[in-house]
């Protein structure tokens, strides 16, 4: 009995120092956002200090303001979110239930294209974005960000597709429901859960993506996590501002996660990602 509760004790202990590691960096972020330039910079640092708001006001309503940023983070994030899991969905479930001829060579062109670096794709997609006219617009980033989001979201996707019995979906057949009515009404509520992880991932990366949008964007679409270099300059580094814009462009991916917090567990407990093609 004391074994098992010292063992308790101990996992608390390593979970508490693991979340506390990984909620610092956050916490300290908050505690800078509300100090002000003079204190950020105090030696050592102050715990105690009088807040401000002039940070926010700065970042949201300022002549930095990074609003019109959070507006072209929030369409590319969401038309990349909703195209991927479009185009995602349909090609996973074939990968997970028909047979067809290259089943096994798509499967794992799926799994190469997630092994290309993106830094060596970054000329390439420019160069051919430039040629048909579409830097530094949204169809322009909408379309590349789909080339990186739409192999993860098929390779984890083919997992849930693989988990739902086959025999659910033999009654549909038999009961001549067919093979899109099938999927709609009886394969997709099973995999509701996996969906819902798919499409938070697919957003978070659309949304914290930087390479890409710096590169390829310009001053038309310019998304938060580029406008974050408006803060930093060769004499300075305005460390308070920084921190309040880092604070406000976190504000929606963690909205995201609180509102499809349960999908999300449950996705992940149902699911494993345990690949695409191998049958």
């Amino acid at each position: 009995m004391m074994r098992g509760a010292s063992r308790q004790v101990v996992l608390f202990a390593v979970a508490g120092l693991l979340v506390s590691v990984w909620a610092f960096p956050v916490l300290w972020a908050l505690l800078t956002s509300f100090k002000t330039e003079r204190d950020v910079l105090a030696y050592p640092p102050l715990l105690v200090f009088t807040p401000t708001l002039a940070n926010y006001r700065d970042v949201l309503w300022g002549p930095t303001s990074i609003l019109p940023n959070l507006w072209s983070s929030a369409v590319v994030s969401c038309c990349a979110t909703l195209l991927t899991v479009a185009f995602a969905t349909p090609a996973a479930y074939a990968l997970a239930r028909l047979r067809y001829p290259g089943r096994r060579a798509s499967g794992f062109y799926v799994l190469v294209t997630q092994m290309l670096p993106p830094v060596g794709l970054v000329i390439p997609y420019y160069l051919v974005l430039q040629r048909i006219g579409a830097l530094d617009t949204y169809t322009g980033l909408v379309v590349i960000y789909l080339t990186f989001s739409l192999p993860f979201a098929i390779w984890l996707l083919v997992s849930y597709f693989e988990d739902v019995p086959y025999e659910m979906e033999e009654a549909a057949l038999l009961d001549r429901a067919g093979r899109l009515r099938a999927f709609w009404h009886v394969v997709l509520p099973q995999v509701r859960g996996g969906l819902a992880v798919t499409t938070v991932f697919v957003f978070l990366n659309a949304w914290n993506e930087f390479m890409f949008a710096v590169v390829l964007g310009g001053n038309k679409v310019r998304p938060v996590t580029v406008a974050m270099f408006n803060f930093i300059s060769v004499e300075q580094t305005q460390w308070a501002r920084l921190a309040a814009g880092a604070m406000v462009a976190m504000a929606p991916v963690i909205l995201v996660g609180l509102f499809a917090q349960r999908h999300i567990v449950k996705g992940l407990t149902v699911g494993a990602v345990k690949g695409g093609g191998r049958r």
